[in-house]
């Protein structure tokens, strides 16, 4: 996916990650996504394409476990948030684990070490 950095994309990302984490809070009723916590969105380069970067504390088999609980919510997700937003196109929802905060803070070399 080719990322956009237009001012527009960026804000688009932010109101996307707000409202997304507003829905997950509120009125997401499946237990395997509390304690998610969103840390950025990518757009793609026509705004089709939001990719929600998330962390959750666990081992690798809770973050699955959020990984197939966000999957499924994706339907529903990008359905409110269409309504809440009112866009002409609710862009298309991937949810991507955030591997960069643990790798800071459990210390794992950069590649480029």
């Amino acid at each position: 996916m080719k990322a956009s950095t237009s001012r527009r994309a960026v804000r688009m990302g932010d109101q996307i990650m707000r409202e997304i984490g507003t829905l997950l809070v509120e009125e997401a009723a499946d237990p395997r996504l509390n304690l998610v916590t969103l840390s950025g969105v990518r757009m793609n380069s026509n705004l089709r394409i939001a990719e929600i970067f998330y962390t959750v504390s666990g081992d690798a088999e809770h973050r699955r476990e959020v990984q197939e609980g966000l999957e499924k919510a994706t339907g529903f997700l990008r359905s409110r948030l269409g309504r809440i937003l009112k866009l002409q196109y609710t862009p298309e929802l991937r949810f991507q684990f955030d591997e960069f905060l643990e790798d800071v803070v459990y210390g794992k070399p950069h590649p480029t070490d």
